[in-house]
């Protein structure tokens, strides 16, 4: 039987550093193959070939699992996605505005499990993400994002552009990837 997005019953909550642990991770899978690429050059944006398959192993999920806690002991916000009791997808926000004018908070993580994408869920949680950063004074979302076609459609969907100001940390850690900014 195909899978009707209207009956997904999907639940949103909080996550709690205590429950974050690699088993809330065990249904959850954080595979996307990618063909093509968002690249800036000489200061124009194009499309070009970058194949690669972005899978995460045992390692990746203890990096996250450290991150996240780290998020929350610091004042972050970490909101989750369950499907049948299972994490299906996440989103964090670090504490800290930074920016000056612009007042950025930074959007770090968000992902929806392949078996779950395109039922709407990455929108849930990055309207969640918003809200949380306006009530915490924030004027924009930040957002180091994947540039993966697909992953741009879905930002540019949710309103980012790219960022006014590069937090250049972000720029070292991952050069590929697109500085955007959301207005919350």
């Amino acid at each position: 039987m195909e899978n009707n997005k209207k009956d997904v019953l999907v639940k949103y909550r909080t996550l709690y550093a205590d429950e974050i642990c690699p088993d809330l991770f065990s249904n959850f899978t954080r595979h996307q193959v990618v063909t093509k690429c968002w690249r800036k050059e000489n200061g124009k944006w194009i499309i070009k070939d970058a194949p690669f398959i972005d899978d995460w192993k045992e390692a990746e999920y203890k990096i996250l699992v450290s991150c996240l806690k780290n998020t929350i002991a610091t004042g972050g916000m970490v909101y989750a996605a369950f499907y049948n009791e299972k994490l299906k997808g996440f989103v964090s926000v670090e504490a800290g505005l930074f920016g000056d004018e612009h007042k950025y908070l930074d959007l770090s993580s968000i992902h929806v499990s392949e078996d779950m994408r395109g039922m709407g869920i990455g929108k849930v949680l990055f309207l969640e993400a918003k809200r949380w950063a306006k009530e915490n004074g924030a004027g924009k979302l930040y957002i180091s994002a994947h540039s993966a076609v697909e992953s741009q459609a879905f930002y540019k969907k949710m309103g980012c552009v790219e960022a006014m100001v590069y937090n250049q940390e972000h720029v070292e850690r991952e050069p590929y990837d697109c500085q955007l900014e959301c207005e919350v």
